[in-house]
C-alpha cells in the first residue's frame, strides 16, 4: 500500500499579521499610550544615567530581546513538528478505518448470500483439540494471574496458581526432552518463554513469601498463608516451617537492630524490637501449637491456625465444586472444555502434615531465644552508646514497660509463655534490664569523673590565684578576702540577711538559703563559697538526673504496688537501690579524688614549708588556710553530695529529725548506723581530716616563725636588750616585823607586765588566729597550736638555761631582776598557753616538767628570803595581769581564762582598774527571755553551780560550752527541755541568726 502523501499546513503567521492590520481602534489607542509610556522611561534613563551607563543599558536589552527572539524561534519550531506528525497521524487513522469498514461490508455482504448449515458434530480428535487449546489458554493466562497475586499480597493463591501451571505442563507433556521437536511447541514456540519463566514464578513467591514473614505488623492469617506457599512450593514439614519462621523472625531482629539511628529513634528501636519477640511467640502459639486431647480450645487463645489451613489448601473437594480455578470456571466459554484433572487440581504434599509436638516446640523456642539474646544483647548496647543522660534511659524503660503492660499484649501473654516454654518470661528482666544498668553505670562513672576533673581544674586555678602575693596591686576583693579572713568578716554587704528575713521565719525558708552572714559566723569566703556552689550545682544536675531513673515518691510506689503488680509487665524500679548504690559509690570515689588532689597539694606545701629557713611564704598559706576551709566546709555548702550519699533517705528533715532524737537520747542506747550512714559519716571524717592536716601545716608554720622571733630575742645577752625588752615594774609598800616586835614598813618592786618579746608574741598569735577567723578554727587545732607553741617556748628556756650554765666569759650575769622577770614570763605564758582540756593532759604533764626545771633554775638566781616574800604578791600580779589581758588573748584562752571566782572582797588599798567579774562565763549581757518558773530555777542552779567550780578544773562539756556560738547552742539546747517559747522561736531574730 503506498504510503500516504503528507500535507504541509500554512504557517500562522500571515493570520496573525492579518489580525493585527484589523485590529479595533482602543487596541491601537493601548500601543500608542504604551508607545508614549515608552518614550517617557527612556526620558527618565536620559535624565538619570551617564553617556556610558546608558550604552551598558542598551547592551543590556539587546541582549535580552536576542534572548527572547532565539527562545520564540525555538518554541515555534518545536510546536510546528509537533503539529506536522499530528497531521501525519490523523491522515493514517482514517486510511485504516476506510479499509476496516470495507472488509466488514464485505463480511456482511457474504454471509447474506450464504445459506446457514446445520451444527456440526465434531470428531473427537476435534474435542482433544478443544482441550488442548483450553488447556494452552490457561497456561497463558496462569503467569498473569499469578503476578496479580504476588502483587495483591496473595501468596498461596499465587503459589497454588503457580503449581496448576506446573500440572499443566505436565499434561501437555512440555516439559518432557522430547517437547521441543513436538507439535505444540512447533505452532505456539511462545510457551518456549512461558516454560523457562516457571522457575524465576517459584522463586519470587517463595522470596516474597519469606520477606512477609519478618514484618511484625502482618495479621496471623497472613503468616500462616505465607507459610503455606512455601511449603507447597518447597514441599517442606512443618518443622521446616517453623525453622523458616523462626530464622525470618531472627534476620528481622538483626535488620532492626542495624538501622540508623537518631537520638530519640532509639526508644522506638527498643519498642519495635520488644514488640517484635512478643508478636513472635503469639504467631507461634497461634500457628504451630495444638491443643492436646482432651483439652478444650480457649476461644481468646487461637491455635494451629497454620494446620487448618493447609487442610483447606489441600483437602479434596466434592466433585463439581472446583478446586484452584474454582472462580474462573463460569466466567468464560473454553473453560468447559478443561478436563476434570485441571479443573479440579488441588495441590498435595509428598509427606503428611503431622503437628508439632509440645516439647519439640518448647526446645526449639527456647534455642532460638538464647540465639536471639545475644544478638540483642549486642545490639541493643550498641544503641544504648548514643543515650546520654539517664533521663532518656528512663524514658526507653518506660516506653517498654508502656508496651508490654498494654492490654493487648499482656492480657494473654502468661498463658502463651506457659504453653510454649512452660515458664513465665520476662524479655525485660531476661535481655534489657542489665543492659540499661550498665550503661547507667557509665553514665555516672563519666558524669562524676567529669565532675572531679572540673573540681581539680577549679581547685588549681583557685590555689594559682590565692599563691599571688598580697603585695601585688589590683588583686580582687575575693581574693584579699582569702588573704585576711578579718576583713571579710567585718565587711558589710547587702545579702548579710535576706531580703524577707524580718517576715518569714526560718522554718518557712527555703532548704538551701543562706544568708551573707551566717557565711560570715562560719568564716566561709567567697571564694570557698563559689567553690562549693560549683560542685553542689553539678551535683544537683547530675542527681536530678538519676532521679529521673527513680520512684518519684517511695511511700506512694509502695502503696500502689499491690493494685498495680497484676496488670504490670514488670517492675520498673526493681533496681533502684542498685541505681542509689551506684550514685553513691561513684559519688564517694569522686569525693576522694578530690581528697587526694588536696592531699597533694598539702604534702607539697608542707614539704615547701619545713624546708624553708626564714619566714613562711603569706600565699603559700593562705592557699594552705582555703583548703582547710574547703574541706571544713564542703559538707554543709554541698547539701545534694549528702543527698548523693544517702540516697533519698538523706533528706534535711529527717537528718534533723536524727539529730535531735539523739541529743535528747543523751548517753542513753547508742542508735544504730546503717552502712549507708557509716559511708556518709565516713566521708565527713575524711573531710575533716584533711581540714585539720590543713590547720595543723598552718598552726605548725606559724608557730615556727613567731617562736623564731621570740628565741632570737630571749637569748640576746648584752644590756642593751635586757633593758630594750623590759616593762615598769611595781613598787609594792610591806610591812614587816623585826626581831624585836616592832613593824617596818619596806617597798618592794615586782613585775606587772610580761616582757615586750612575751607580749609580742601573744599577740602576734593572736593577729595570726584572727587573721583567718580564729573563732571557727577546730578546737583540736586551737589546742594543737597551743601546745605547738608552748613547747617551742619552753624550748628556748632551757636553751637559755643551757647557756647560763655554761657560764661563759663576757656573757651578761643572770641577776635577781632578771631572773624575776623571766620566771613571771614563764609562769604568764604557761596559764596563757596551756590547753584546759583532758586530752591535752599528757602533754601538760610534760610541760610541768620541763616548766619545774626552768623555774627551779631562774628561782635558784632569787634568794630564797626574798622568794618566799615575793610569791604572794607576784601570784597576786600574775592572777590581775591574766585577768587584764583575757579579752585581749581571748581567741587562745577561749573563756575558761577570762573569769574566775574571786575567793575574797577586794581591799581597800586596791588602786588598779580590773573587769568586772561575773557569776556565768558569757562576756555580753542575756537577752530578755521569756521563760518559766522553773527554768529559771534551772539557770539559778545552773548560775551557782558556776561559780562554786573554780575555772582550771572545768569539764570536758563546759570546756566546749565556753567556745565562741555557745550561747545560741546553750539557749537551744535549753529549748529542747522545755516547751516554754522564747525570742528565738517566736521573733524575726531567730530569722537573722540563721
Amino acid at each position: 500500500m503506498a504510503a500516504p502523501t503528507r500535507k504541509r499546513l500554512p504557517l500562522p503567521a500571515p493570520r496573525m499579521a492579518a489580525a493585527s492590520t484589523s485590529a479595533p481602534p482602543r487596541w491601537r489607542e493601548r500601543a500608542a499610550m504604551a508607545a508614549r509610556g515608552a518614550e517617557a522611561e527612556a526620558q527618565a534613563l536620559f535624565e538619570a544615567h551617564t553617556a556610558a551607563e546608558l550604552r551598558a543599558v542598551e547592551r543590556r536589552l539587546r541582549a535580552g530581546i536576542e534572548q527572547k527572539r532565539e527562545e520564540l524561534r525555538q518554541m515555534v519550531g518545536e510546536r510546528y513538528r509537533d503539529l506536522i506528525e499530528a497531521a501525519d497521524t490523523i491522515a493514517e487513522m482514517r486510511l485504516s478505518a476506510d479499509r476496516l469498514l470495507g472488509a466488514v461490508r464485505g463480511l456482511q455482504r457474504g454471509g447474506a448470500a450464504r445459506p446457514s448449515p446445520a451444527a456440526p458434530v465434531r470428531p473427537p480428535a476435534q474435542e482433544s483439540f478443544y482441550r488442548a487449546a483450553a488447556q494452552l489458554k490457561l497456561l497463558l493466562e496462569v503467569p498473569e494471574k499469578v503476578w496479580g497475586a504476588v502483587e495483591g499480597g496473595r501468596y498461596l493463591p499465587a503459589a497454588r496458581l503457580h503449581l496448576l501451571g506446573a500440572h499443566l505442563r505436565r499434561q501437555l507433556q512440555l516439559e518432557t526432552p522430547r517437547a521441543r521437536g513436538g507439535p505444540i511447541l512447533a505452532r505456539f514456540p511462545i510457551l518456549l518463554r512461558q516454560v523457562a519463566a516457571a522457575s524465576h514464578l517459584r522463586s519470587t513467591i517463595l522470596q516474597e513469601s519469606k520477606s512477609l514473614l519478618k514484618s511484625q505488623t502482618v495479621s496471623d492469617q497472613a503468616v500462616a498463608e505465607a507459610l503455606c506457599a512455601i511449603m507447597l512450593l518447597e514441599d517442606s514439614s512443618p518443622r521446616q516451617a517453623l525453622a523458616d519462621f523462626l530464622l525470618a523472625r531472627k534476620l528481622a531482629i538483626q535488620q532492626l537492630l542495624n538501622q540508623p539511628h537518631h537520638g530519640a529513634g532509639i526508644k522506638a528501636q527498643v519498642c519495635s524490637l520488644m514488640e517484635l519477640l512478643t508478636t513472635t511467640l503469639y504467631q507461634a502459639h497461634a500457628l504451630f501449637y495444638t491443643v492436646p486431647e482432651g483439652m478444650l480450645q480457649d476461644p481468646a487463645l487461637p491455635c494451629g491456625l497454620l494446620f487448618s489451613i493447609l487442610e483447606s489448601t489441600t483437602g479434596q473437594h466434592p466433585a463439581g465444586r472446583g478446586g484452584v480455578l474454582e472462580e474462573e470456571v463460569k466466567l468464560s466459554s473454553w473453560f468447559r472444555y478443561l478436563p476434570e484433572s485441571v479443573v479440579e487440581f488441588q495441590p498435595a504434599l509428598r509427606t503428611l502434615a503431622h503437628p508439632i509436638s509440645q516439647d519439640y516446640l518448647r526446645d526449639t523456642l527456647q534455642k532460638w531465644i538464647a540465639m536471639c539474646s545475644d544478638d540483642i544483647r549486642a545490639g541493643v548496647s550498641n544503641l544504648l552508646v548514643y543515650v546520654k543522660s539517664m533521663k532518656g534511659l528512663a524514658g526507653i524503660r518506660d516506653a517498654v514497660w508502656e508496651l508490654l503492660t498494654s492490654e493487648s499484649i499482656s492480657q494473654n501473654w502468661e498463658a502463651v509463655c506457659r504453653r510454649l516454654l512452660d515458664k513465665p518470661t520476662c524479655f525485660w528482666e531476661d535481655l534489657l534490664q542489665q543492659l540499661f544498668l550498665d550503661r547507667l553505670q557509665t553514665l555516672t562513672k563519666e558524669g562524676f569523673d567529669s565532675i572531679s576533673s572540673s573540681s581539680k581544674q577549679l581547685l588549681t586555678l583557685a590555689l594559682q590565684e590565692l599563691e599571688v602575693k598580697s603585695s601585688t596591686s589590683a588583686l580582687s576583693k575575693h581574693i584579699q578576702f582569702e588573704h585576711n579572713v578579718a576583713l571579710f568578716l567585718w565587711s558589710e554587704s547587702s545579702s548579710d540577711l535576706p531580703s524577707d528575713a524580718a517576715w518569714v521565719s526560718v522554718a518557712n525558708r527555703g532548704q538551701f538559703a543562706k544568708s551573707g552572714l551566717s557565711m560570715k559566723a562560719q568564716a566561709l569566703t567567697p571564694c570557698v563559697q563559689s567553690f562549693c556552689s560549683a560542685l553542689d550545682s553539678k551535683l544537683k544536675a547530675r542527681l536530678d538526673d538519676l532521679l529521673s531513673y527513680l520512684p518519684t515518691d517511695s511511700s506512694a510506689a509502695k502503696e500502689a504496688a499491690p493494685v498495680v503488680q497484676p496488670r504490670s509487665a514488670f517492675d520498673r524500679y526493681a533496681d533502684a537501690g542498685t541505681v542509689e548504690g551506684l550514685l553513691r559509690d561513684h559519688c564517694v570515689a569522686c569525693i576522694h579524688r578530690v581528697l587526694g588532689c588536696v592531699r597533694e597539694e598539702l604534702q607539697s606545701a608542707q614539704s615547701l614549708l619545713e624546708g624553708q629557713t626564714d619566714a613562711p611564704s603569706n600565699a603559700r598559706l593562705n592557699a594552705v588556710l582555703f583548703m582547710a576551709r574547703l574541706c571544713q566546709s564542703l559538707t554543709e555548702l554541698c547539701p545534694h553530695l549528702k543527698q548523693c550519699i544517702l540516697g533519698q533517705s538523706g533528706s534535711t528533715e529527717t537528718a534533723l529529725k536524727e539529730t535531735r532524737s539523739s541529743k535528747k537520747l543523751g548517753k542513753g542506747k547508742a542508735q544504730e548506723v546503717t552502712p549507708v550512714q557509716a559511708k556518709w559519716q565516713g566521708v565527713k571524717a575524711e573531710l575533716l581530716q584533711q581540714s585539720l592536716f590543713a590547720y595543723q601545716i598552718w598552726s605548725s608554720a606559724v608557730t615556727k616563725n613567731l617562736v623564731q622571733c621570740f628565741t632570737r630575742t630571749l637569748l640576746l645577752d648584752t644590756a642593751g636588750s635586757v633593758l630594750a625588752t623590759a616593762t615598769n615594774w611595781d613598787e609594792i609598800e610591806i610591812q614587816e616585823e623585826t626581831e624585836s616586835g616592832n613593824s617596818v614598813t619596806s617597798k618592794i618592786r615586782l613585775p606587772v607586765q610580761p616582757s615586750w618579746y612575751v607580749q609580742c608574741l601573744l599577740f602576734s598569735l593572736c593577729q595570726e588566729v584572727n587573721r583567718v577567723g580564729g573563732h571557727t578554727l577546730p578546737k583540736v587545732t586551737l589546742q594543737e597550736l597551743l601546745r605547738t607553741c608552748m613547747a617551742e617556748v619552753l624550748a628556748a628556756y632551757e636553751k637559755l638555761v643551757e647557756e647560763k650554765q655554761e657560764k661563759k666569759a663576757g656573757t651578761f650575769p643572770m641577776t635577781q631582776n632578771r631572773a624575776l622577770q623571766l620566771l613571771y614570763d614563764l609562769r604568764y605564758l604557761s596559764i596563757i598557753l596551756t590547753a584546759k582540756s583532758e586530752e591535752a593532759k599528757t602533754s601538760r604533764i610534760k610541760h610541768d616538767s620541763g616548766i619545774e626545771k626552768v623555774t627551779d633554775f631562774l628561782e635558784g638566781h632569787i634568794d630564797p628570803f626574798d622568794l618566799d616574800v615575793f610569791t604572794p604578791h607576784l601570784n597576786s600580779n600574775l592572777n590581775r595581769l591574766v585577768q587584764r589581758t583575757s579579752v585581749l588573748f581571748g581567741l587562745l584562752t577561749g573563756t575558761e581564762n577570762q573569769y574566775t571566782s574571786r575567793s575574797g572582797t577586794l581591799s581597800s588599798q586596791e588602786l588598779h582598774n580590773i573587769l568586772p567579774l561575773a557569776s556565768s562565763q558569757i562576756r555580753f549581757g542575756l537577752l530578755p527571755l521569756s521563760m518559766s518558773s522553773s527554768r529559771k530555777s534551772k539557770s539559778a542552779t545552773r548560775s551557782t553551780e558556776r561559780v562554786q567550780v573554780p575555772a582550771p578544773v572545768l569539764t570536758r562539756a563546759e570546756d566546749e560550752a565556753s567556745r565562741p556560738g555557745s550561747l545560741f547552742r546553750q539557749l537551744v539546747a535549753e529549748e529542747e527541755d522545755t516547751a516554754a517559747p522564747s525570742l528565738f522561736k517566736l521573733g524575726w531574730l531567730s530569722g537573722m541568726t540563721k
